[in-house]
């Protein structure tokens, strides 16, 4: 079953957006980027590490460095539940 992003976010989760510095076996002089997004759980960021157990053990191109910012969206007291909508004009 399929969460919802707004479930996600009920439950703690926040955006996690990931820079990956790689380089090609092929061309060790060259750095090369990948950028990675998904909700995940701070401080601990599972889905992150997870990310990257499976880049090291799946991609052939090894890691040089990561960068990632996480951004909790939406707090449980910050969300509402709006039954009405008013038009004007």
């Amino acid at each position: 079953m399929q969460v919802s992003e707004t479930e996600l976010m009920l439950r703690g989760y926040g955006l996690t957006t990931a820079e990956f510095f790689y380089r090609m076996p092929d061309y060790k002089n060259v750095l090369n980027t990948f950028v990675w997004q998904e909700y995940d759980l701070a401080p601990d960021h599972p889905k992150l590490f997870e990310f990257i157990e499976f880049w090291q053990d799946s991609i052939d191109g090894p890691l040089h460095s990561v960068r990632y910012t996480h951004r909790k969206m939406l707090s449980s007291g910050e969300w509402r539940n709006i039954v009405g909508e008013f038009h004007y004009h």
